[in-house]
């Protein structure tokens, strides 16, 4: 009967004087001399606080002041003299703007004020310095928090990685199930940008943790009907596309990595879903993925192989056999 009376207290309920230094924080961010400390007390509390995104973006300035951070570093991007502190600082700023993208009280009107095209000068830079990596891997868990939040097991497989062993704080947010409230809305407003050429550079030439969330996106508006035949709408997108899924199956054939490759094989079999694309894909789909050149990275992996014997099927399946009887290649 006295159970509840000894029971732990819950975890999300804050004390009075917990509150009351959340909203000190708050405040603080509208000052530039007190901005630096609180953003790194919210960014910290961010986890434990559920209702901080509402309270952010209905503060007064609060997410003026959330964006004045990501501009101020724009003139250390080109050319690229962006330090590990400025990158560290902003990435909190970043941190706070994810929690805000996550939240469904906060998203659509995060959306609605196009607040994602505020990061993307930093997915546009090619340096591969840490702090500009981790400018691009938090900038791109923004992006993936916005609309494909709470991703798991089925979804982006995040690791944390020992290149940065800040950022398995940093973008715990991504981790989760899967939840596919207002991905269309997202879909929608991403595909009016030019996410997918930044997502296809990433993809060429980022880190094996930045291929991997870029490839995710991409992967997420294959998924959806408007995004799959708006890749294939035109032969200029799909064939940008396939050749940088190309490119990355070679680099992969070469340095191997389970979870990379099952986003690669992911949006190729989400293709051969457009008859089009599928025509194409008989001709360019890469031998690695048709040999046995994976067969050891995905002996464990059911889920890949099951994918990638079906991406087979498909472009098999239709096929305009040879005259003679001889079957296709």
């Amino acid at each position: 009967m006295h159970s509840l009376a000894t029971a732990a207290p819950v975890p999300t309920a804050l004390a009075q004087v917990d509150r009351e230094k959340i909203y000190q924080w708050i405040n603080e961010l509208s000052s530039p001399e007190t901005r630096e400390n609180a953003l790194l007390e919210l960014s910290k509390k961010r986890e434990s606080v559920p209702d901080l995104a509402p309270m952010l973006w209905h503060s007064f300035g609060t997410i003026a002041a959330l964006l004045q951070e990501i501009v101020n570093i724009y003139p250390s991007i080109n050319p690229p003299t962006l330090t590990a502190h400025q990158s560290n600082r902003v990435c909190n700023a970043l941190a706070l703007l994810q929690c805000v993208a996550s939240h469904p009280e906060t998203r659509s009107a995060f959306l609605a004020a196009h607040i994602p095209l505020f990061l993307y000068p930093f997915l546009h830079t090619v340096s591969k310095t840490r702090p500009f990596e981790y400018l691009r891997l938090t900038s791109l868990g923004v992006i993936v928090e916005t609309g494909f939040h709470h991703v798991g097991q089925a979804g982006l497989e995040l690791l944390t990685s020992s290149d940065l062993p800040t950022l398995a704080s940093q973008s715990a947010g991504i981790t989760g199930a899967l939840v596919k409230t207002d991905e269309q809305e997202v879909i929608n407003f991403l595909l009016t940008t030019e996410i997918i050429p930044l997502c296809l550079r990433i993809m060429e030439s980022g880190s094996e943790l930045s291929k991997t969330v870029a490839t995710f996106i991409l992967q997420k508006i294959l998924l959806d009907d408007t995004g799959l035949a708006y890749i294939c709408q035109t032969y200029e997108r799909f064939s940008h596309v396939a050749m940088i899924l190309g490119k990355m199956v070679l680099q992969l054939s070469k340095e191997p990595s389970a979870r990379l490759l099952k986003h690669v094989v992911r949006c190729y079999l989400r293709l051969s879903d457009n008859p089009r694309a599928r025509e194409a894909l008989r001709q360019c789909l890469p031998d690695q993925l048709k040999d046995t050149t994976f067969a050891q990275v995905l002996k464990d992996d059911t889920t890949t192989k099951r994918w990638l014997a079906q991406l087979v099927k498909n472009l098999q399946e239709g096929q305009v056999t040879d005259p003679r009887g001889i079957p296709p290649q």
